[in-house]
C-alpha cells in the first residue's frame, strides 16, 4: 500500500494568513510550508482520495495524481471539504460521476452546502460541474482490493470519522478516542495521527496524548498530522521517538 500526505496542515495552513505567518517554523524549510488536509491511499489497481481539500488542485497537480476509484470523507468541515470544486476535474479526465462515502450526518451536510455537486449528471454535458454520488457508510465496506474499517472518533463537540484500510490507518481531526475505535486501531503497521500543538486544544490533539495513543496502539510507525504553525518540522522531528515523525505535503508511505 502506499500512502500520499497530500496536506499535513491545520486549517490555517502555514503560514498562516496575518502576522502569526510562520509562528515557530523555519521558513526556509519546505516541509513547513503546509497546506490543508488530504490523504491518497492506492493499493494494488484502487486508488482512494480521503477528504477534498481548499487546496485540493494545487495539491493534485503535485502528486501528478488525478483518477481516483471514490472519495472518502472524515466530517464536513470546511478544511477538509471546500476544494469539492476542483473533483469536476477529475469527473472530466475519468468520465463519470464519483462515489463519496461519508456517514449520514457528513453526507447530508455535503449535500445542503453543495447540492449542485449531487445532481442527476447528464454524460452529454461534459462535466461543466463537479459529480459526486453519496455513498452512506454504516459498518466496514470494501472498495476494489481495500477493506475500509470506519470509526467514530470525537472531534470538539461533533464527531469525525477515521479509517482503516487494510494495515493502514488515519485520525484526522481528533480529540478523544473510544474503546472501540481502540480496539480498531490495534494491530495497524502505520497510522497518521492528528497532532495539533503542544497544548492541548478543544477539538484536536496535542503532543503528549498522542504520543500516549501511539504508545498504547504501538504501530509500527506513526506520523502525526494536522500540524499547526507552532510546530516547526525539524523541532519536532528531534524530539520524537525513532518510530514517531512529522508529516509533510507530498510525503510518500510506503506499507508493505
Amino acid at each position: 500500500m502506499k500512502v500520499i500526505i497530500l496536506g499535513s496542515g491545520s486549517s490555517g495552513g502555514t503560514p498562516v494568513i496575518g502576522s502569526s505567518g510562520w509562528g515557530n517554523c523555519d521558513s526556509n524549510n519546505s516541509k513547513n510550508f503546509r497546506t490543508r488536509p488530504s490523504i491518497i491511499v492506492e493499493h494494488k489497481n484502487t486508488r482512494l482520495l480521503v477528504d477534498t481539500s481548499p487546496d485540493l488542485r494545487q495539491q493534485l497537480l503535485k502528486a501528478k495524481v488525478w483518477e481516483f476509484d471514490a472519495i472518502l470523507y472524515t466530517h464536513a468541515h470546511a478544511d477538509h471539504v471546500n476544494g469539492i470544486d476542483d473533483i469536476r476535474a477529475l469527473n472530466y479526465y475519468k468520465g463519470t460521476s464519483l462515489p463519496a462515502y461519508g456517514t449520514q450526518s457528513t453526507l447530508d451536510e455535503l449535500q445542503s452546502r453543495f447540492a449542485y455537486v449531487f445532481k442527476n449528471y447528464d454524460k452529454s454535458s461534459k462535466y461543466f460541474r463537479p459529480s459526486l454520488t453519496p455513498k452512506i457508510i454504516t459498518q466496514e465496506f470494501t472498495i476494489g482490493s481495500i477493506n475500509i474499517t470506519p470509526f467514530t472518533q470525537q472531534h470538539g463537540k461533533g464527531v469525525s470519522t477515521g479509517f482503516r484500510f487494510n494495515e493502514f490507518s488515519y485520525s484526522t481531526d481528533v480529540n478523544h478516542l473510544s474503546k472501540q475505535a481502540l480496539n480498531i486501531l490495534k494491530g495497524t503497521d502505520t497510522w497518521v495521527v492528528d497532532c495539533l500543538s503542544e497544548e492541548p486544544h478543544p477539538s484536536h490533539s496535542h503532543l503528549s496524548q498522542t504520543l500516549e495513543w501511539v504508545k498504547l496502539i504501538s504501530p509500527k510507525r506513526a506520523v502525526f498530522n494536522h500540524l499547526s504553525h507552532f510546530f516547526d518540522y525539524d523541532t519536532l522531528n528531534n524530539k520524537l521517538p525513532k518510530n514517531i515523525e512529522p508529516a509533510f505535503d507530498g510525503m510518500i508511505i510506503n506499507i508493505p
